[in-house]
Parts: structure tokens; C-alpha cells; sequence
């Protein structure tokens, strides 16, 4: 039954890119008007669209750069973070209807991915399973390595191509440890930035996360 399961999210993760101009069911959108950029982003394990480090990004991104801004509702409700794996395949049809939304509805030309904890995890397997996912750059902040795939944001990091922003908060042991052993992947398109002063919610460090994504974000040509 095991084998089954791994085969069967393998299978359903790996689906493929499919066209809509529908907003997934209960995100938040703000609109960039005539701007060309899109982020959309990922909250953590049970929590919501306008929770800590998705809220202040989505917000701050269109302050700053203008972009749309789609704060999406993954999946939630599993008892323990393991058992996410099984909301994998709904994660995956909704940032590819969110994708499909910003291009076919917004004129959206450019896509950039951020997800937070779980969600980054459902983020970088999306990229990692997608290759015609219609992204430019991705963004994991607070992504951890266990769980084996699709929950390793190691193992699927390895697997994506994009430029990559990992990014996470220094006061906390796992995420600082996870960063470390991704340290391997700093390239010219794999940018590593810690914030020292941080915890896993960039709890009193919003601005500090804000500002490092939005950086990151005007450097991608």
C-alpha cells in the first residue's frame, strides 16, 4: 500500500501544465494594473492566505514593485506535517490554475513562486515535477530537507532549473541547518540569503524578509 501511495502522488504531481482564467477557490488578489509581474505565494501547514510571511510579502511586493499578488489557500487539515503529502496534487492544480489566472486573466508575462514552510515544500515540488510550469524564479522561505519526495526541498531544489531564492531565518536550528546542506547549490541563479534576526514566521522581521525578496525580485531579468 505504501508503494502504491509514493507511486500514486509521484503520478497525480506530475500532471500537466493545463489552461484556465479562473482565480483558485479562496485566495487573495491584489491588482497590479498594467504591470507584467506576478508572484503568487504559499502559506505554511495550516494556516491561511493572509497569515504571517505570505501576508506581508503579497502586500509589500505591490507596495514596492507593483506586481499582482495571488496569496492562494493550500491544502490544510492533515494531523500530522508527513501526511501533506496526500494535499500534493491539489497544491499542485491550484498554483497551476493560479498561474493560468495571472497570464490568460491579468496579462500577466512574468510568474515568480514564494512559498513559506509547507507551502515552499509544495512549491518546490511543483517546479521540480512541472516542466512546463510558466514560471520565472522561485522563492522557498523556511524549507526543510525531511520527509524524503516530494517533501524534501533539497530533493526537489535539485531538480529545478529556475533561479532560486532560498531564504530563511537565522534563529531557527532546523531551517538554518536545511540552508546548509542546500549550500552546495549558490550559484549565479541560486542565491542563498539568511536574516540573522529571524525565526521560522519572520516574527519581527517582516520588513527584513520583505525587503531581501523584493531585491531579489528587481535582480531577475
Amino acid at each position: 500500500m505504501k508503494v502504491f501511495r509514493i507511486a500514486l502522488m509521484s503520478f497525480l504531481l506530475a500532471m500537466p501544465f493545463y489552461a484556465s482564467a479562473a482565480s483558485p477557490d479562496d485566495s487573495v488578489y491584489i491588482d497590479g494594473g498594467g504591470n507584467k509581474n506576478g508572484v503568487i505565494l504559499a502559506h505554511g501547514k495550516g494556516k491561511h492566505p493572509t497569515w504571517l510571511v505570505v501576508d506581508p510579502l503579497r502586500k509589500g511586493i505591490n507596495k514596492q514593485l507593483g506586481y499582482h499578488t495571488l496569496s492562494l489557500q493550500m491544502p490544510i487539515g492533515y494531523s500530522d506535517w508527513k501526511d501533506y503529502v496526500e494535499g500534493f496534487p491539489t497544491a499542485n492544480q491550484k498554483i497551476t490554475e493560479a498561474i493560468a489566472f495571472l497570464k490568460n486573466e491579468k496579462g500577466v508575462s512574468r510568474v515568480f513562486l514564494i512559498g513559506h514552510s509547507m507551502g515552499s515544500r509544495m512549491a518546490s515540488a511543483f517546479v521540480s515535477k512541472n516542466n512546463n510550469h510558466g514560471l520565472d524564479g522561485l522563492v522557498v522561505a523556511g524549507c526543510r530537507n525531511n520527509g524524503g519526495i516530494p517533501l524534501s526541498c533539497d530533493k526537489n531544489l535539485q531538480a529545478v532549473s529556475l533561479p532560486v531564492l532560498d531564504i530563511w531565518g537565522g534563529k531557527n536550528g532546523k531551517d538554518s541547518r536545511s540552508a546548509s546542506e542546500r549550500s552546495g547549490m549558490v550559484s549565479d541563479t541560486y542565491t542563498q540569503v539568511e536574516i540573522s534576526g529571524a525565526n521560522h514566521k519572520f516574527e519581527d522581521a517582516e520588513d527584513e524578509l520583505v525587503d531581501a525578496v523584493v531585491s531579489w525580485l528587481k535582480n531577475q531579468k
